[in-house]
This record gives structure tokens, C-alpha cells and sequence, in this order.
């Protein structure tokens, strides 16, 4: 996580009366002011959103203001040996409007002596106070000054020319696209948890690439010409953070202030890039994480709510430094009965635009998070002990062993649970305290008012405490089968012990005697039972995964828990039944998923050739889809099979055309995925009737009788939730997929790869019932 220091705050000039500035005596007109001791003037910001864009100028405790251009001009002319009469003199010419020394002393009293920047009238340096806004930085502590940032830094500006950056950024375009569609990131995760050290080693790679994002920051400064100051590292909301003081930037123009903030990007793409490299050398899965962790700060620093990069291009895309400093501006200035006042046209009309849409997408975002931060904690707080309990006896048993790396790994992870609790703690109480101080010295002097805000703060103390209460859910973990929406969090306590189809929660459960219970590590397949009545409990049944296919048997079985993925199996065999043996052959095809948004499908197709007597002729063909709550998922189960009786073995000519026809149906089962299910259908139909032509056209077959059959393919469907997550069973089987989303495995199983000698007679087809669960 990466913050940059303060953006500027805002300094007006203030007036007193006519009166009082005129009532300066000669001795004060004679004063020689100083500048406080670190004052540095930036000078104007080129690029800004305001009609009459602002001056920079940076204290010595690095706190930078904006100033008007008359503050800024008096400030430049304060050199320390010229009075207000010199002083006031300068600033008319270079102004071109008239200035008096009495003004002069009145900017001085009134706004440069208290924001600190000028030395006191004894001579003595001014106390001065930082801004320290919510989503500040805080405990801030120097790694590196001024000149050492600058050494260490200026070598890295190189690597953004030009014809630098256009090939490090196309090769890490292709190395995300390569990591995420190619390689993935699954060998990479296994790696990592299985040796505690190098997760230990991931994360402290990760913490390091934070500390070079920051490198980015100040090479893109020195690139454009502007000078980075200190670089250090502090606490932001409840997260260790990495700065560089990038405010002098604030001399480039537009370009180059975008350029400083998307320097430490860039670095992250140059780390990314660099640790592919050192993949492809040493096939070390688990360096794959760190680019995954690239990634993902990535991302976070471009969101725009809080002070991270994102925030700060748009700052400098719209050329207002500090936005959070507009939102009360801005809220106001959209009362119709303030829009002609100066204060709300203070910004240009398109910047204007920008920072209203921004304030109207953070101020609900932020007033959303911080009544759900509320509503949650008490069950956070529970979930976060009983992880903390869990994580202290896996340290206590690491240790016990003598194992360090998997100790240290979990005093990473206990850090990552109890800093977010203890950062949410500390957002709150600050937030009450500054609260009750704004009302406190708001209402001085307002009986109406303070008694106004006593009730406001009582009724916020009570719903706090109804939140807040014990109860049998109020500081219950969160479980994982919860869905966690707003309505959950708002009436916890409103949920039955009855669940709807596609939605997950607490059961009873049915589970054999002796049998092994699922846990959350091995969970097992059930069914859930849900009476049609209403007010019956729901049950879940359990059912065991599908025996393994028997000699003879054809079976395609697709497991899928995976959120987001595509899973295909697909199971093609050709059976031959000889020397009077049962044909007690089994198709089946079951597709089980409990994922969101993933596909689930199991294809089975076999052909078994009875040849001459057979009193046992008893196949079976079963297709089962199932999904447990699946949320807009496709489970789909498709079973083909095809009996055919001869007397006697086919000819030469006919099984040469046997063998054509299967080595080209198992061709095609190569390319299933991504075609629907209506066209998987057509085609093995398509394929039985040729199966059927050929057997009937050899010239030794000779009809075996029997009993007519049913047709023999099946397939059957699992209900597909709507996006609320409700079945629909009404809708019935619906065709899919017919898209290609992830390329998954494509396992096909056949006794015989092409067809083997033996039979000849009429071709006759058994039933296949099609049980659906």
C-alpha cells in the first residue's frame, strides 16, 4: 500500500476592517518581516481546475498550503531586510493592483503569522499545527532524507524514457495474460502454503516491492525536472504504508504530475516482468504469487476513494490538489440557492463537473462503509477471535516442533487478522471524538442547538448499543455458507432454520452411523431436501460419490467447486458381449457442482455389440445432474447408449467401416466443449443411426428378434438459478454451454479404441431410462 504525503490545504487571505489596518502606526510600518525557518515557495500550480489558479508554498514541518496570488506575492517579497512600506511597494508593481503597507500588515497579522509561515513579530519561530485529516497518514517515521532519496532515485528516472516503458509495458501485458489464461496460479498456491518458508518469502518480497513502488514515485519526478523529498513509512487506516514526498511535482505541469503518479505502477509492472523472468529460469511456482500480489496492489492503488494513486491522477487530471477538501464546498454549492455565489464558482466548469460526480460516488460509499463497519463488528470481532485462537495454537504447535518459517507464517497471518479489527477501533473512536468536539465548540453560545445535538448523540448512542448488544447473533462468527447481504446484516436474527432452493445455510442433517463427517477442508456431496409445505425443516441427505466403472462399464463424472471455472468430462466407449456373457453394461454421466458462476457437464456415449446368444441382456444408462447452491451456474449430466444384437460376427468390409465411423466419433469427442447441449445430442443421434445403418448392411447379418426398444438416449439437467439464486424448475432444461470460456480437460475413456471382432444380425436398441435427482 502506497500514500502519498498531504496535498496542499487551502489558505485564503482574510480582511479586517478599514479602520484597524489603518490604524498601524509608523513603528509598524517600519517592521521587517522574516520568513519562518524551512518555508519553501513552489510558486503557482500550472494545470489547475480553479478560475484563478492557487500558489504552493511548503513549511518547514512539510505541511504544503495553497495561497492566493496576493498571499503568495507578499510571502516572495519577505526576504528579511525590506519593511512593509518596500514590501507593499513590490507587490503593487508586480501585482498591478494598489497595495498599502497597511494591507501588507493585515495579510500578515491575519493569514501568513497564523498558518505559520512567517516568524513571529519577536523573532521567535511560530508554533505550528499539521492538518491530520481521517484518511491521513499517521506515525510517519524517515527512512531515507531528502539527498539520499534524490542519489538513490535519479539512477531509476532513466527507465522512463520512452523507449524504455513501451516494451516493459507490452511484456507485462503479456505476462498477465500468460499467468492468468495460461499458466494460472493453482501449482503456485499449492507451493506456497505447503512450505510456510515461502510464503514467508513471498510476503517479504511483496513488502519489498512496496518500497521500490515508492522508487517509482520519486524517479518520475526527477524525470520531469522536479526534486522528490523524504521517503518513509507510516500507518494508513489500519495498514503499514510506504511514502515519498513528491510534493515539489506539484511545479510540472498536468503531464508530468500524472507521470509522478503512476510511477510507482510502472515499478510494479517492472517487478512483475522481472519475476516472470526469473520463472521461466528457475520454474519456481510459487515466485508466481508475487506477480499476482503486483496485481492486486495494482488495482487497489488505482481506486480513486481513498488517497492512494488513483486519487491522486485524478487530483491532477482535474487540477485540484486535495478533493476531500472540496466535499463540503461542493455539497454546498449544489443548493440551488447558493449556485451564484463566488465560493461555488470557484473551480472551472469541467473540473466542477468532475469533483461533483466524485464527491456524489465517495460521500455514499463512505457513509455506506462506515454504517456497515458498524453493523458488522461485533461478529467480525467474534470471527476474528476464534481465527486468532486457531492461528495462537498453530504457532504454539510450530514452535513446539521447532519449526520457524511455519511460526513466523503464522504471526504474519495473526497480524493480518488484528490489524484490520484494531484500525476499525481506531477509524471509530477518532471519528466519535472529533465528532462530539465539532459539536461541542459548534454550539458555544446556541442552548437550542447543543440541545438539538444532545439528542442527535443520544439516539446514535442507542442504536450503537441495539448493534451492539449480545444476543444469540450478534457475536456469532461468520460462517462460510453465509451469504453476508445487507438484509442478513440488518436482521440477523430474521433468518428461519429453512433455506430456499440456491441459497445456503444451517441444516439438519441425515448421515449414516459410523460414516465420516464432512468438514469444511473435506466436504462431501449431499442433496437437500425442502418440503413443499412451508413449515416442515429442511434435511440434507447425503450421497456417496459414484463407484468407479466396472470392465464393460463407460462412465464421465465432473466434479466442480471451483467459482467462475468451465469443467467438462467426456467418456466415449465401444463394448463388444461374446461367448454367451451377461451384457450387464452401464452408461452413466454425473455432473455434481457447488460453485457460482461455472459449468458443470458430464458426456457419456457407448455402443455395446452383443454377438449371438446372450440370456442375460441387462444395460443400464444414467445420467444425474446435481448442483448444491449453485448462483447462475449450468449443470448438466448427457448419457447415450446404444445396444445393438448380431448372430454372428460382421465381414471385413463391415468392420473396416466400423472402425472409420469410431476413430471419427472419437475424434469429435475431443471438441465438445463449447458446443450445446442440443447439438451434443443431435450429433450422437446422428451417430447412432449410422452405427445402426452400418450393422444392418453387412451382408451376414441375419435379424435376432426381440422384443422392440425404447430409444436409447437420455440426458438430464440441473435446475439454472435465475441471478437471485432461485431455481427454476418451470423453465426445464435449458441448452448450454455455447461458449468456450476456460479450457478445461477433456478425459475420454473407451475400452476400445475401434471396433474389435465378433457378431452380425439385426441391430436392436434397450430402454435407458433417464433418473433425474
Amino acid at each position: 500500500m502506497t500514500v502519498t504525503p498531504d496535498s496542499p490545504v487551502a489558505a485564503g487571505e482574510a480582511h479586517q476592517p478599514a479602520d484597524t489596518a489603518d490604524s498601524a502606526g509608523p513603528a509598524r510600518l517600519s517592521e521587517v518581516p522574516v520568513r519562518a525557518s524551512g518555508v519553501e515557495l513552489i510558486g503557482a500550480m500550472r494545470g489547475s481546475g480553479y478560475r484563478e489558479p492557487p500558489s504552493l508554498a511548503r513549511r518547514g514541518d512539510g505541511q504544503t498550503l495553497q495561497l492566493t496570488p496576493l498571499l503568495f506575492a507578499v510571502l516572495d517579497e519577505v526576504d528579511g531586510r525590506s519593511d512593509l512600506r518596500e514590501i507593499a511597494d513590490r507587490v503593487t508593481a508586480r501585482t498591478g493592483r494598489l497595495v498599502r503597507p497597511e494591507d501588507v500588515a493585515q495579510l500578515i497579522d491575519a493569514s501568513l503569522r497564523p498558518l505559520g509561515l512567517l516568524t513571529r513579530a519577536d523573532g521567535t519561530e511560530p508554533e505550528v499545527k499539521r492538518s491530520d485529516p481521517l484518511l491521513g497518514l499517521r506515525f510517519r517515521t524517515q527512512i531515507a532524507d531528502p539527498a539520499i532519496t534524490r542519489r538513490v532515485t535519479t539512477p531509476f528516472s532513466r527507465l522512463f524514457h520512452p523507449l524504455v516503458v513501451i516494451p516493459v509495458v507490452a511484456l507485462f501485458v503479456a505476462a498477465c495474460w500468460w499467468l492468468l489464461m495460461v499458466e494460472g496460479l493453482a501449482a503456485a498456491t499449492y507451493h506456497a502454503f505447503q512450505d510456510p518458508g515461502v510464503l514467508l518469502l513471498v510476503v517479504a518480497v511483496t513488502v519489498l516491492s512496496a518500497a521500490f513502488h515508492e522508487f517509482g514515485h520519486a524517479a518520475a519526478a526527477r524525470y520531469g525536472g522536479a526534486t522528490p523529498g523524504r521517503m518513509g513509512a507510516g500507518l494508513y487506516l489500519f495498514w503499514p504504508a510506504f511514502f515519498t514526498d513528491v510534493t515539489d511535482s506539484y511545479r510540472l505541469g498536468r503531464a508530468g504530475r500524472v507521470r509522478t503518479d503512476l510511477g510507482g505502477l510502472y515499478f510494479n509492472a517492472i517487478v512483475a516482468v522481472i519475476i516472470v523472468g526469473i520463472w521461466w529460469a528457475t520454474r519456481w511456482d510459487a515466485l508466481l504469487l508475487v506477480v499476482l500480489t503486483q496485481l492486486l496492489q495494482m488495482v487497489h492503488q488505482l481506486l480513486p476513494t481513498m488517497r492512494f494513486d488513483g486519487y491522486h491522477v485524478l487530483a491532477d487530471l482535474t487540477g485540484v490538489p486535495d478533493l476531500f477538501q472540496r466535499i463540503k464546498p461542493t455539497l454546498l454549492g449544489l443548493l440551488p440557492w447558493r449556485w451564484g455565489r463566488p465560493e461555488s464558482r470557484t473551480l472551472r466548469p469541467w473540473a466542477r463537473a468532475v469533483v461533483c460526480v466524485w464527491v456524489l460516488v465517495v460521500v455514499p460509499l463512505l457513509l455506506f462503509s462506515l454504517v456497515m463497519m458498524v453493523l458488522t463488528l461485533p461478529r467480525v470481532v467474534a470471527t476474528a477471535a476464534v481465527a486468532i485462537a486457531e492461528r495462537v495454537q498453530l504457532l504454539g504447535a510450530a514452535f513446539g516442533r521447532g519449526d520457524i518459517g511455519a511460526g513466523m507464517a503464522q504471526c504474519v497471518l495473526i497480524a493480518a487478522v488484528a490489524l484490520p479489527i484494531l484500525g476499525t477501533l481506531y477509524i471509530l473512536s477518532r471519528l466519535s471524538r472529533s465528532g462530539l468536539t465539532r459539536l461541542w465548540t459548534g454550539t458555544r453560545g446556541r442552548p437550542g442547538r447543543r440541545a438539538a445535538a444532545g439528542a442527535l448523540v443520544l439516539a446514535m448512542v442507542g442504536g450503537l448499543a441495539f448493534a451492539w448488544w449480545p444476543s444469540p447473533h450478534a457475536y456469532r462468527p461468520i460462517q462460510s455458507y453465509e451469504r453476508g447481504t445487507i438484509s442478513d446484516i440488518l436482521s440477523p436474527a430474521s433468518r428461519s432454520e429453512r433455506i430456499a432452493a440456491g441459497s445456503a445455510g444451517e441444516l439438519q442433517t441425515i448421515w449414516p452411523a459410523g460414516a465420516a463427517r464432512p468438514t469444511a477442508d473435506h466436504p462431501q456431496l449431499a442433496t437437500v431436501l425442502i418440503p413443499r409445505d412451508g413449515t416442515s425443516p429442511s434435511w440434507v441427505f447425503p450421497f456417496s460419490k459414484p463407484a468407479p466403472p466396472k470392465p464393460g462399464d463407460n462412465q464421465a463424472l465432473a466434479v466442480n467447486t471451483t467459482d467462475g471455472s468451465v469443467l467438462y468430462d467426456v467418456a466415449f466407449a465401444l463394448v463388444w458381449v461374446t461367448g454367451g456373457q451377461s451384457a450387464l453394461n452401464t452408461n452413466s454421466a454425473y455432473a455434481f457442482a457447488d460453485c457460482s458462476g461455472c459449468t458443470t457437464v458430464a458426456v457419456g456415449f457407448q455402443v455395446v455389440l452383443v454377438v449371438g446368444q446372450s440370456d442375460v441382456v441387462i444395460p443400464q444408462n444414467l445420467a444425474v445432474a446435481a448442483n448444491y447452491g449453485c448462483v447462475d451456474c449450468v449443470t448438466a449430466a448427457v448419457a447415450h447408449q446404444l445396444v445393438l444384437t448380431v448372430d454372428a460376427m460382421p465381414d471385413a468390409q463391415t468392420l473396416a467401416k466400423l472402425n472409420a465411423l469410431w476413430a471419427e466419433i472419437m475424434a469429435y469427442s475431443k471438441t465438445i466443449e463449447g458446443q450445446s447441449l442440443t447439438d451434443v445430442q443431435a450429433q450422437l443421434l446422428a451417430y447412432e443411426q449410422q452405427l445402426k445403418a452400418i450393422v444392418g448392411q453387412d451382408p451376414s447379418a441375419t435379424p435376432a428378434g426381440g422384443a422392440p426398444a425404447s430409444p436409447g438416449p437420455g440426458a438430464t439437467q440441473a435446475p439454472q438459478p435465475t441471478s437471485s439464486g432461485q431455481p427454476r424448475p418451470e423453465d426445464g432444461p435449458t441448452p448450454g454451454p455455447t461458449a468456450t470460456p476456460l479450457p478445461a480437460p477433456v478425459q475420454t475413456t473407451a475400452p476400445s479404441d475401434a471396433p474389435t471382432p465378433e457378431p452380425s444380425t439385426q441391430p436392436t436398441e434397450t430402454p435407458t431410462p433417464l433418473p433425474t435427482p
